[in-house]
């Protein structure tokens, strides 16, 4: 809202109170659309686990898209589905020109997978990518990496071939893993490298040669050596890779338009996909 060259003041297309009710919504995409005129794109801003349902909240994102213009995603993510991001990331590269990742914070996971579809990778003093590690949903609705349950039931096995009379104190720390998800977890590891490989080929300008090259640089340091969810790579780390990592001026433009919009989402406290014309929060973080 503003004054107009006549002198008359410019009222918001909504009723007085929902554009109240929703102001903090308004506020970050009028950060969207001053980030999309500077840099010439389309901005989606994904702030969530990623899963099934994250394709269609993202194409609400950019339905509209004329697809000679550059997507840029902003995605703060710790992961989900690996399955889900490659379709992200294939969506992604069929509504566009170039596609290009943002990562204010970290995208862990599937996030990682999304990222790797990318033309470019834009990270800052504070941007983290993580290992390929799948995630599964236990039965109280909370994610938990495919290594970090076959590591915990090879440690239960352990301790009770070693202590027999532990089983029940073993058995109820397990109580949420089944032997189907036992069995998910495995094939959902044994499933990474192809994640990995399809996500690398759903950009359209890589060579099959180049695929293969980062599939090679890539299986250790992001699937076989890490043994945390948690562990890290970071800028240099991603870019001595080969991986098509740009590294941001922190004091530019493009990183304190991005920061100012990531601190907004942090203080939220919630599941966001947004862009300059769309809007969906998916529930909060204490939600599955």
């Amino acid at each position: 809202m503003g004054a107009l060259p006549n002198g008359t003041i410019e009222h918001p297309e909504q009723s007085p109170l929902f554009h109240a009710e929703n102001s903090l919504r308004y506020d970050r995409q009028s950060l969207i659309s001053e980030y999309e005129a500077l840099f010439s794109c389309r901005l989606a801003v994904i702030f969530d686990m990623i899963w099934p349902i994250s394709i269609s909240f993202f194409e609400e994102l950019i339905y509209d898209m004329d697809k000679t213009m550059d997507l840029h995603i902003m995605l703060m993510t710790p992961g989900g589905d690996g399955e889900s991001a490659v379709r992200l990331a294939r969506s992604a590269q069929d509504r566009c020109n170039e596609l290009t990742v943002l990562i204010p914070d970290q995208a862990k996971s599937a996030g990682t997978i999304l990222a790797l579809g990318a033309h470019r990778i834009l990270m800052g003093p504070t941007s983290d990518l993580g290992p390929i590690d799948p995630q599964l949903q236990l039965a109280n609705q909370t994610w938990t990496s495919a290594k970090d349950i076959i590591a915990a039931l090879s440690a239960a096995e352990a301790a009770v071939q070693e202590k027999p009379a532990t089983y029940p104190i073993h058995a109820a720390l397990l109580a949420d893993v089944t032997a189907l998800m036992i069995q998910q977890a495995r094939s959902a590891l044994a499933r990474s490298s192809d994640l990995m490989k399809e996500a690398l080929a759903s950009n359209p300008d890589r060579t099959t040669e180049e695929v293969k090259d980062l599939c090679m640089n890539l299986q250790e340091p992001l699937i076989s050596l890490p043994n945390s969810h948690a562990a890290l790579l970071d800028k240099n780390d991603a870019k001595n890779l080969g991986l098509p990592v740009e590294i941001v001026d922190p004091n530019g433009d493009q990183w304190r338009i991005a920061w100012r919009l990531w601190t907004k989402y942090l203080v939220a406290g919630l599941r966001i996909y947004e862009g300059s014309k769309a809007s969906k929060i998916a529930g909060t973080w204490n939600q599955s």
